[in-house]
């Protein structure tokens, strides 16, 4: 069940969203989110990051609705596995370590490595691998299976561009993010006090390198996403219905 008002502000303080950067490390433009400095470090407002949080959950759970395709992405070692569980959860895309250059501004090349890595998988289950080639030739070819799901398993299944990314930590993802301007895929950040507020479509400003509090974040962005599309399968299904009558 979704949670707002006080209750979602102290959530987000028992995960200890509030804690960001140094004050030194402030970007400009978060300044508005800083509710004060104890000890040289900055605090966030969370009752600004609740409100941020929600238009990013209405956001997703339209996405959901439409049918998109979300990716899922993170590289810093602490948020990798709840990152890659939350987009398997729901059936989406993720990139859960180092971001491949050019996976959206070169997608048609990426495409290529993605059904590559498809066809590799399908001779090695069907046993054509072992019929076909010779045991070097199969090692060789189980090796670039290998590489192929390291860098790009994620994105197994990924036909084009994706609608919307959910990134943890702009500043880490930078390249992300930049190939998202570039092709004009929105973002939902998640993003402490040293990043620029402007590098996210849909900014949820909060201590970036908790896990407890990505945790959180993302439960809730899933959760929504979910609604949504588990509304319109609903909408679907009686469509159907009256069509059959």
């Amino acid at each position: 069940m979704a949670i707002q008002g006080t209750e979602a502000v102290e959530a987000l303080a028992q995960s200890g969203a509030h804690f960001a950067h140094v004050k030194s490390k402030r970007h400009p433009s978060m300044k508005k989110f800083i509710l004060g400095t104890k000890n040289k470090m900055d605090l966030i407002d969370l009752s600004a990051t609740e409100k941020h949080l929600e238009a990013a959950k209405d956001a997703i759970k339209r996405y959901g609705a439409e049918g998109k395709n979300v990716i899922f992405v993170a590289g810093k070692r602490e948020s990798v596995k709840i990152t890659r569980s939350t987009a398997e959860s729901l059936g989406m895309p993720f990139v859960a370590g180092r971001w491949l250059g050019g996976t959206l501004t070169n997608f048609p090349e990426i495409r290529k490595r993605i059904l590559r890595m498809a066809d590799l998988e399908s001779m090695r289950e069907s046993g054509e691998l072992e019929k076909k080639y010779k045991k070097l030739e199969r090692l060789m070819l189980s090796r670039e299976e290998d590489k192929l799901k390291l860098r790009m398993g994620g994105l197994a299944g990924l036909t084009k561009i994706p609608d919307l990314l959910v990134v943890v930590d702009t500043n880490a993802e930078h390249i992300a993010v930049n190939e998202a301007k570039i092709t004009g895929v929105p973002v939902i950040g998640i993003m402490s006090s040293d990043c620029n507020l402007k590098d996210a479509t849909y900014p949820i400003v909060a201590n970036d390198a908790s896990v407890k509090t990505v945790t959180h974040i993302l439960e809730e962005l899933a959760a929504s996403f979910k609604a949504g599309r588990d509304g319109r399968v609903v909408e679907e299904a009686k469509t159907e219905a009256k069509k059959a009558e």
